[in-house]
């Protein structure tokens, strides 16, 4: 069993809000059953970053009647940077009007597919996108990224970014450490806003689904507190920074 002492120890004088978001989801997989059972284990509500370019018909069905929302993540997830910059799809390689048109194709197609489940939320592939990209003139009303602690409000879009990535990406590509989650949660916890977890279940393997389930298990026995991307999108303005 793991030793979460340290995380233990962080909790007794605080009991975080989190939220979940998961990356990159097309399609009805054993993973992906895999992942809404063991957020609805916890009681966390699941939000679903879905490429619309590349959605099956097999993904509304599958999160029909779970506590899941959509957010559209790009558009088919598709590197457009030069070889000398990080991988981005929506940041200014490409015009602003091509930008716009593909975030509002995959808002409309992920708005017919999943009805009142799709949240007008955008989600950058790779967390990169282009500033001030005014995406609330085609309906989105937030964004969410990676690493931004405050929650903000600007042109028109509500921001609430992902904090805690269990995959070491650039090395194992498998778990990273409990000691190193440890860590970034004893940061996080020092600012009395929201956390957000981000999975991408399509690529765990067993050591990453073993952090994931022990640390939301760990979390919530401890007394987090676990709400919807809805929530920071329904909520007057003035209230959207979601004091925990």
């Amino acid at each position: 069993m793991t030793d979460w002492s340290a995380l233990d120890a962080a909790l007794e004088h605080h009991q975080p809000t989190l939220w979940w978001r998961d990356d990159d989801a097309i399609a009805d997989t054993p993973a992906l059953h895999r992942l809404m059972d063991l957020a609805e284990s916890v009681g966390a509500p699941l939000t679903l970053a879905v490429i619309p370019g590349n959605l099956t018909d097999s993904l509304a069905p599958a999160i029909k009647d779970r506590d899941v929302t959509t957010a559209v993540h790009g558009w088919t997830h598709t590197n457009h940077a030069p070889k000398s910059e990080k991988k981005a799809e929506f940041r200014a390689h490409r015009s602003e009007a091509v930008l716009m048109t593909e975030a509002e194709r995959g808002k409309k197609i992920l708005d017919d597919a999943f009805g009142g489940q799709s949240l007008p939320l955008f989600i950058p592939p790779w967390n990169r996108m282009a500033e001030d990209l005014p995406l609330a003139k085609c309906g989105y009303q937030g964004v969410s990224i990676f690493g931004q602690r405050q929650i903000t409000d600007k042109n028109g879009l509500i921001r609430f970014d992902a904090h805690i990535d269990p995959i070491d990406w650039r090395g194992s590509r498998s778990a990273l450490s409990e000691k190193c989650i440890e860590n970034m949660l004893a940061g996080l916890l020092q600012v009395n806003v929201p956390i957000g977890l981000m999975t991408h279940h399509l690529v765990h393997d067993e050591a990453i689904w073993t952090l994931c389930s022990e640390l939301v298990k760990r979390l919530t026995a401890k007394g987090a507190k676990w709400v919807s991307a809805r929530d920071f999108l329904t909520r007057p303005r003035e209230e959207s920074a979601l004091r925990s």
